[in-house]
């Protein structure tokens, strides 16, 4: 089985001169699931090579088992190190697709023309797409027979309360859980930080970065 993981460019918060990027339990956790479960992976971002990790996705009061296993993995860091570029990549390719959240992916991939058509040529092809905690904002403009592609759809992400508890609700571009709500979704959630994915058909939607492994085994589930 062949996979996408897509992260993000971007390293900027807003107007803040803080530093932001990919949520490193976001990609380290799916990445295992993935790889442990004998997948091919391939990461891509849109500008390629080292993506920026949120440097608060690393605080010590912030470690998961799957990053401390990636810190030591010289052939995993080689992978994140060496992102193949977005535009280089095709659908066809693999057999799905995962997107890491953190706060990046609101805007770059978001808006990236070729994120968008990336991820509506998985859909319309009959393959699933998976996005946690931030990424499933990226799904914005994202349209299948002419409508938004979440409208009508049980969605999770990111949540109001938990952008609040961060403080970025006024840095971030759009609230995840208030653009998938204004493009028809069924927003569900559960309490701040704990895990919840939601498999709504070839959609598969997590919570937050406590979401991550539960997010990656969802997918691995529709291929069963």
């Amino acid at each position: 089985m062949k996979i996408l993981i897509v992260v993000t460019s971007h390293d900027k918060l807003g107007n803040t001169g803080r530093k932001t990027g990919f949520w490193l339990e976001e990609f380290a956790a799916p990445y295992y699931v993935f790889t442990d479960a004998g997948a091919s992976v391939t990461v891509a971002s849109p500008k390629g090579g080292q993506p920026p990790i949120d440097p608060k996705s690393d605080d010590p009061n912030n470690q998961t088992p799957a990053q401390t296993r990636i810190k030591a993995d010289k052939a995993a860091l080689a992978v994140l190190a060496n992102t193949v570029r977005l535009d280089s990549v095709s659908a066809d390719d693999f057999d799905t697709v995962f997107y890491s959240g953190g706060h990046g992916p609101m805007w770059d991939l978001a808006e990236d023309p070729v994120s968008i058509k990336l991820l509506e040529t998985f859909y319309d092809s009959g393959k699933p797409i998976a996005l946690v905690c931030h990424a499933p904002g990226v799904l914005r403009h994202v349209k299948h027979n002419g409508e938004p592609l979440v409208k009508g759809k049980r969605v999770t992400g990111f949540t109001n309360e938990e952008e609040e508890e961060v403080q970025l609700t006024h840095v971030v571009p759009f609230l995840v859980e208030d653009e998938l709500k204004k493009l028809g979704a069924h927003f569900e959630k559960k309490p701040n930080w704990e895990s919840f994915a939601i498999i709504d058909g070839r959609l598969v939607t997590g919570q937050n970065p406590a979401s991550s492994t539960a997010g990656a085994k969802a997918l691995l589930s529709l291929f069963k």
